[in-house]
């Protein structure tokens, strides 16, 4: 579940500075995330494979045996857009029902 909270994250940070001129990068490395290296180069490689972000490029190499990223210009797309509203959406409604749960005896 770890991994969805950072997905998210990322995609948070990006809609959030949709209004900047330019991005600084720093918000979205590994060491500002408290990911490794490794497992935050495979999440960015699946975010830029399911189409939530553009403006990474991921390559394979030889040396290493995860995928090799570099942020050049890092955008949510609308798919993006949508797993975030989606995602929410599903929080606000788990928090409802633990609310629910918390105030009805016998629930």
């Amino acid at each position: 579940m770890e991994e969805f909270s950072v997905i998210y994250k990322i995609l948070k940070i990006l809609k959030d500075t949709m209004d900047l001129e330019e991005l600084d990068n720093n918000l979205l490395s590994p060491e500002e995330l408290r990911l490794s290296v490794p497992k935050w180069s495979r999440i960015m490689a699946l975010m830029v494979k399911e189409g939530y972000i553009t403006g990474v490029e991921v390559w394979n190499s030889m040396s290493c045996g995860y995928p090799r990223v570099s942020l050049t210009r890092p955008e949510i797309t609308l798919k993006g857009l949508e797993y975030l509203e989606q995602n929410s959406l599903m929080k606000k409604a788990a928090n409802i029902a633990k609310g629910i749960k918390d105030t009805i005896p016998g629930i």
